[in-house]
């Protein structure tokens, strides 16, 4: 490390922020993604996931800042302006309207920051084809949708753990407007099962064996809120391909047992 420029220093810390903040460590990854940017300013990765950290943190204000300041960067990175509009629906329901004035001061990003992205680097060797600023910006939000995704999982897996299932639920579905991940919706389903809304649950379990036709957690769910809806064909049928994949799974076979008794 000590014989690595700064730009891979930086690198490095921003790539070892997004695993902070993927476990959830939002102070380690603050911490990383500022040395980041004390080593090479205004980087949109580290201004990005440092966002999404501050932001989980529940310190809107500084999210706030550097979602804007990512937006100087590069105006079309959507993750960007997403935050913006969540940080001031936070912001104006924490402080009111004058919640500007309580604002951090916004850094002016110098138009070499803004332009970078576009300009070949002389100091790269191979790098006459820099990629341009939209494949970037597409680049940029979907890393950062899939970050925040996974860490809205994450505080759905914990609400759940707690017992409060209506929480995990709103968890859960915010997850899935940023990505349709298979295990989201069969824990969402596992919400809707416990709060008796078994017609959710079956919907849920249906849109994740689209994603992963033998996932086995789908299968029993569905099967689960079928039978309480009294479909009892549709449920044995699941618990059947179910079986397929793990004859021997307990759980399954104790439920067809109880079907075949209805």
């Amino acid at each position: 490390a000590g014989d690595a420029t700064a730009e891979e220093r930086s690198v490095l810390l921003a790539n070892r922020a997004a695993c902070h903040l993927k476990d959830g460590a939002c102070s380690l990854c603050v911490a990383d993604c500022t040395s980041a940017l004390e080593l090479v300013p205004f980087g949109i990765k580290p201004l990005l996931r440092r966002a999404a950290a501050y932001e989980a943190l529940e310190r809107y204000s500084l999210a706030y800042v550097d979602y804007k300041t990512a937006l100087q960067v590069d105006c079309s990175v959507q993750a960007a302006h997403d935050g913006v509009n969540r940080m001031t629906k936070a912001l104006l329901e924490k402080d009111g309207v004058n919640w500007r004035q309580k604002l951090p001061p916004i850094p002016t990003v110098p138009v070499s920051a803004q332009t970078r992205w576009s300009i070949p680097s002389a100091q790269a060797p191979g790098a006459n084809t820099p990629p341009a600023t939209a494949p970037q910006g597409e680049q940029e939000e979907t890393a950062a949708s899939m970050e925040r995704a996974k860490m809205l999982k994450e505080e759905g897996n914990e609400f759940v753990k707690k017992g409060n299932h209506k929480k995990a639920v709103e968890k859960y579905s915010e997850s899935l407007k940023l990505n349709k991940e298979c295990a989201t919706y069969t824990n969402r389903a596992l919400c809707y099962l416990a709060l008796k809304q078994y017609k959710e649950a079956a919907q849920d379990c249906t849109e994740a064996l689209k994603l992963d036709p033998k996932n086995v957690k789908a299968l029993y769910r569905r099967a689960q809120a079928l039978k309480e809806l009294k479909d009892y064909k549709s449920s044995i049928a699941d618990i059947k391909s179910l079986l397929k994949t793990e004859p021997k799974n307990t759980a399954a076979l104790r439920l067809l047992q109880e079907l075949n008794r209805a």
